[in-house]
């Protein structure tokens, strides 16, 4: 590996074996892999995704998979797990293991979590071929729905607050019910949202819709989410149809403690095939709210697990550079990061962002924090919209140029939307279509590139926008799979 400052350049010198890359792999205990329902789950990802690889681990835990895992480097890895297996503290460990393939500090292949509140539930996902085109939204708390093909959104802050955009039409503000328990509901029953998002206080048993008035809940048992309005009683929400979910500024609404936790229910009562959310009570946000930075606000760029992951590397590359003491910390838990506020000095880069020590921490505590749950492989992405900078990467002859172009003259590079925490200010992200090895920087190094083996990162600059361009030259990295 070429070293410049700890983010500035990374040039992976990539090992033979990562060179013979896998495809696609499937991690599961032996344990699980014994029973013989969660063997078809096993059994249905191979089907879909040939020459998938299946590794099983033992007793040891899911690092048992690392040496394997590193001489397959995998695009997309698929971790099968019974719902008691699916805790915090695995979600923890797959963050940690899947950064540890290579060198670099950045997650080295693009993961899920596949379980289900049953065998039968985490089946009906891993068989879901079909990719998924988001054009109706819906959600809980305010979305850029000018991105968005239609949607409608029920504030959270102010009661009553409706606002809707029909398809072809303008973003428009109405009043609606106090209580928007039942509305909501019907957004997936109904309406039937392909997308949704909530905010606002939750637990592993319950979703608070209302944040600064009171409204109603909705809540989990058994598999089975249900709508508790503020007058009494409640009813079953069903909505079979695939859709992904982010709940990105909840606590703890991707923590899967037990059969009746919140995650379970989304997946199996709301036909939910891929979601991210916090393991943990939230505070700072990044790794939550910067999905919509990149998933819905670039309409059409990137799936969900794209997006994800390019929220991941941004997350990363910020903590690093921002702040490289606590970048290379290995927490068995994100609390685990309050403990480190001696290390949280910031470097002369955070400081010329105006990030301080609780950034730091902030950055360190979310880095393992959020759970994504499905297929990785699965294609779920908006349907095409506006954007605000085109992005192009192309490959001729072993050089590749990435280039931003505005779109919106001196304010293409402008957060998109303010709802949240840590919203804005991502950096440009692009994913190579295989992986690349023996990189040189041919132009652009004073955008400070960051350049792995199977993405780009270039720091948004800020300011007035102007076209961006990195040219680099790099091979393709081919071969057999190895056996």
């Amino acid at each position: 590996m070429i070293r410049t400052p700890f983010f500035a350049l990374v040039a992976l010198a990539t090992t033979a074996a990562a060179a013979r890359a896998a495809d696609y792999a499937i991690v599961v205990s032996r344990e699980t892999q014994a029973d013989p329902g969660w063997a078809e789950v096993v059994a249905a990802l191979e089907a879909k995704h040939p020459g998938a690889v299946t590794l099983a681990f033992g007793g040891d835990g899911v690092r048992e998979a690392l040496g394997k895992l590193r001489a397959l480097h995998p695009r997309h890895t698929c971790f099968v797990a019974k719902p008691a297996e699916a805790t915090r503290g695995f979600v923890t460990a797959v963050h940690q293991l899947t950064r540890a393939l290579d060198d670099d500090p950045y997650a080295d292949t693009r993961w899920g979590i596949l379980t289900g509140f049953d065998a039968e539930n985490a089946l009906a996902i891993a068989r879901t071929r079909e990719p998924l085109v988001v054009e109706r939204v819906g959600s809980g708390t305010e979305v850029a729905l000018e991105k968005c093909r239609e949607g409608r959104w029920f504030c959270e802050l102010v009661k009553g607050k409706t606002v809707a955009r029909e398809r072809g039409g303008a973003v428009v503000e109405s009043t609606g019910p106090d209580d928007t328990t039942r509305a909501l509901a019907e957004l997936l029953t109904g309406y039937k949202s392909q997308l949704f998002v909530t905010s606002g206080h939750a637990t592993e048993r319950d979703w608070q819709i209302g944040f600064r008035y009171r409204n109603g809940y909705f809540k989990s048992e058994g598999g089975t989410l249900y709508g508790h309005p503020t007058g009494g009683g409640r009813f079953a929400i069903q909505a079979p149809e695939p859709k992904v979910y982010l709940p990105i500024g909840n606590c703890l609404m991707g923590h899967i403690d037990g059969a009746d936790a919140m995650a379970l229910a989304w997946m199996h009562s709301a036909g939910v095939r891929q979601m991210a959310g916090y393991t943990v009570p939230t505070w700072y946000g990044y790794a939550g709210w910067g999905c919509l930075d990149y998933f819905v606000e670039q309409p059409g760029r990137y799936s969900l697990n794209e997006a994800f992951f390019a929220n991941q590397h941004a997350l990363v590359h910020r903590l690093g550079e921002g702040f490289p003491e606590l970048a290379g910390s290995a927490l068995s838990s994100p609390e685990e990061a309050m403990r480190l506020r001696a290390k949280a000095e910031p470097s002369p880069a955070a400081e010329a962002l105006g990030l301080g020590a609780q950034d730091g921490i902030g950055l360190l505590f979310d880095r393992d924090a959020v759970a994504f749950y499905g297929d990785p492989a699965w294609d779920a992405r908006m349907a095409d919209g506006p954007l605000h900078y085109e992005q192009d990467l192309d490959g001729a002859g072993g050089v590749f140029t990435f280039t931003v172009r505005p779109a919106l003259g001196d304010s293409s590079f402008d957060p998109v939307n303010g709802n949240g925490s840590q919203r804005g200010g991502r950096p440009f992200v692009a994913f190579f279509p295989e992986r690349l090895g023996g990189i040189e920087l041919l132009e652009g190094g004073g955008f400070r590139p960051v350049i792995t083996d199977d993405f780009i990162l270039v720091a948004n600059p800020g300011g007035p926008a102007k076209e961006l361009k990195v040219v680099f030259r790099a091979e393709a990295l081919t071969g057999a799979t190895p056996r």
